[in-house]
């Protein structure tokens, strides 16, 4: 009998457990070129055999099994040591088994993986242990679960006996190869709601770079492999997870480009419906002679590699690498797996794994590193709390990619002020790690244009900033009532953890200053906010909790409630009337010994300001009096649905009243200004300069 894939893994047991300064966002040309529409076909497998009821399996021990297949190509799959058993065979359904509302029920807490991978000719498998949980509202009679369509189902057990189900291909734009696996495991007592349940699965295929979701769009094949670039290979092998290769057990309601952003929404789902689990991996790859792997990364961390070198045999016997991440617990994150023969460079907080052709970029790479980690540093905290990892793709064209601390993007020469731009966004995901994503992304983003504002002005900071809001205004409800929108704290959409939570935090800088803030990011502990709870019911963290801790002496329950906690859409700020009117009153006491000797103030103007917000979502604003000479802003508090009449005192007659500067995002214009001729003037952000 011919070893197919591995013959004996050992594992401890399974227990459970857009382009630099843009950060991760998809750019709109992107999402306009994956808005088209996948037509494939679907094929699928019956597997044998009658369920169990669950029993709790042992969080400790070993893992043995190996695969092989016979010469009339038959698999069988030795389970422990010495048992063997032929693995179920399964006809094609032509139709799926499964409902939506039962893959929107299935929630995943419990990961415990035994991955093998044979780069050398593109092969995985997997055995895991999951659980998981029914958070519908009815009883589950199948537990759908789905794999890329380049993998194939082997075997399902539940409670040490197989499992019945049958096994369709799905078209989904989830997966590059624009398919799943779905198989629907038949319950003999259906799963309650609220009930947990251990699967025991078995399944292998082999990955190969696929563009195929891409190139039926009518995408160029070279520009669709640059961006589809996953693959399992001998120097480089990238599984970024749900929504590029579902190389992990998945439940997800099939969608295809063409049907608007559902695509990215259903990434996002099932990134939040994953935040909170545990997951524990042990990886092995077996590696042709003289291509070592050098790293190794399991969700954007970095895992030692225990190289075993064959002891005889030339290059035929293969060397095996393994690796382990020890239980963790799932943030919104996909789960990832990358292996590659890289060269390692050191840098401030951060490694760099180069191809030969980046060696050279990285001098200016670790000076952009060096450049941007005090600014860091001053905000966030002394030392990050893990270090950064840029990673070499296999070409230097490949999009970028990020989760947590690790970056993967071509390392070549560039611009220093692209570069620094770049290593402030990625460089804060290793301060500021965070499992809620409107903290880890937003804080980035925020940081991204703070270094902006210190480089190049405050100007060009908030026109960064306002190069999103356009698209922000339209997804938002024009009315809580019209939609719930999405709540920040449990947004699923870039548009809101990255846009939208960078606008939260130049607010609250604005509302309780650099220095609480700062001490509020300092403060912040990952570890302790996973425990409040994580997943689609979990409130907006501690981070309130801690504004209040670093002095501040205002309350934020209002700004908290319209802006992170719901999606009351954004505020809508008109200047009604400004009146204005000429008054003497004593100037500021003189610098004279005589410290009562006062002088009035000669072209003293009182002007009263009439504000409405016809948004429902409260504003606190920059209120701005100008004349030749001088400015007066006062911060102004609109509430929702209501106005508000303010008075501003200023030397010499003013010429204009602004209100808003841009750090608050409003549905149609974030400046508003009138000019006090009789003209008025109602701006968009600034992206150029106002007109008087």
């Amino acid at each position: 009998m011919r070893n197919q894939f591995f013959d004996v893994a050992t594992s401890p047991v399974l227990h459970p457990y857009a382009f630099f300064a843009k950060g991760r966002e998809f750019s709109r040309a992107t999402h306009l070129i994956l808005a088209s529409v996948f037509i494939l076909a679907a094929l699928p497998c019956v597997a044998q055999s009658t369920p169990a009821a669950p029993q709790e399996q042992p969080h400790h021990g070993q893992v043995i099994f190996s695969r092989s297949t016979d010469k009339n190509g038959v698999t069988t799959t030795t389970v422990g040591p010495g048992v063997q058993v032929k693995t179920p065979g399964g006809e094609a359904v032509q139709a799926p088994t499964a409902s939506d509302a039962e893959r929107e029920a299935v929630t995943f807490t419990e990961f415990n993986m035994d991955v093998h991978l044979r780069p050398a000719t593109h092969e995985i498998a997997v055995r895991a242990l999951i659980t998981v949980r029914n958070d519908g509202k009815g009883p589950l009679a199948h537990i759908p679960l789905q794999i890329s369509s380049s993998l194939r189902w082997e075997r399902i057990r539940i409670a040490g006996r197989d499992a019945l189900y049958t096994v369709a291909t799905l078209n989904s734009d989830t997966d590059h190869t624009g398919q799943l696996h779905e198989a629907a495991v038949k319950l003999s007592t259906p799963l309650t709601p609220g009930a947990s349940l251990q699967l025991d699965l078995t399944y292998s295929g082999t990955i190969l770079q696929s563009a195929q979701r891409l190139i039926v769009l009518g995408t160029p094949e070279d520009m669709a492999l640059h961006s589809d670039w996953d693959g399992i290979d001998t120097d480089f092998t990238g599984l970024r997870g749900f929504g590029n290769v579902v190389w992990y057990p998945a439940s997800s309601v099939p969608v295809i480009l063409g049907d608007g952003s559902r695509v990215f929404d259903e990434m996002g789902e099932h990134k939040l419906r994953m935040a909170g689990a545990h997951f524990f991996l042990r990886l092995t790859v077996e590696f042709p002679h003289d291509h070592e792997p050098t790293v190794a990364l399991i969700n954007g961390h970095s895992v030692p590699l225990a190289i075993t070198e064959p002891q005889n045999g030339g290059g035929e016997i293969p060397g095996i690498a393994t690796a382990t991440l020890e239980s963790a617990t799932l943030g919104f994150e996909a789960p990832s797996i990358f292996v590659a023969v890289r060269n390692q460079h050191h840098a401030t907080n951060t490694t760099l794994w180069t191809l030969p052709a980046g060696d050279a970029a990285v001098s200016a790479w670790s000076s952009a590193i060096s450049t941007v980690t005090p600014f860091l540093a001053g905000w966030l905290g002394h030392a990050p709390r893990s270090q950064l990892t840029v990673l070499d793709p296999p070409d230097p064209q490949d999009a970028p990619f990020e989760t947590g601390a690790l970056l993967v993007i071509p390392i070549r020469q560039l611009p220093g002020d692209r570069l620094t731009g770049a290593m402030a966004h990625a460089l804060t995901h290793a301060w500021m790690s965070s499992p809620r994503a409107w903290l880890s992304e937003g804080v980035a983003h925020f940081m991204g244009t703070l270094w902006l504002e210190k480089q190049f002005g405050r100007e060009k900071a908030l026109e960064s900033l306002a190069s999103g809001r356009a698209a922000l205004a339209l997804i938002e409800p024009s009315s809580p009532g019209e939609s719930a929108g999405q709540p920040l704290a449990q947004a699923i959409s870039p548009i809101y953890y990255r846009t939208k939570a960078a606008y939260v935090f130049w607010m609250l800088r604005d509302l309780v200053g650099d220095a609480a803030l700062s001490a509020a990011l300092r403060a912040y502990d990952p570890a302790q906010d996973a425990a409040r709870g994580l997943g689609p019911t979990s409130g907006s963290g501690s981070f309130e909790k801690l504004l209040e801790q670093a002095g501040l002496r205002r309350d934020l329950s209002w700004f908290f409630a319209d802006w992170i906690d719901a999606d009351k859409g954004l505020p809508d700020i008109t200047i009604n009337d400004v009146f204005f009117t000429s008054v003497e009153r004593p100037a500021r006491t003189s610098s004279s010994t005589n410290t009562d000797e006062e002088t009035p103030m000669a072209n003293g103007w009182l002007v009263t300001v009439n504000l409405s917000n016809s948004g429902y979502a409260a504003a606190e604003i920059p209120v701005i009096v100008r004349n030749a000479d001088t400015s007066v802003t006062q911060r102004v508090l609109v509430p929702a649905r209501g106005s508000i009449t303010q008075h501003i005192l200023i030397e010499g007659r003013p010429a204009e009243v602004q209100a808003n500067d841009g750090t608050v995002p409003e549905t149609e214009a974030s400046v508003h200004i009138r000019l006090l001729d009789g003209t008025d003037s109602t701006l968009p952000p600034p992206t150029a300069p106002a007109q008087r």
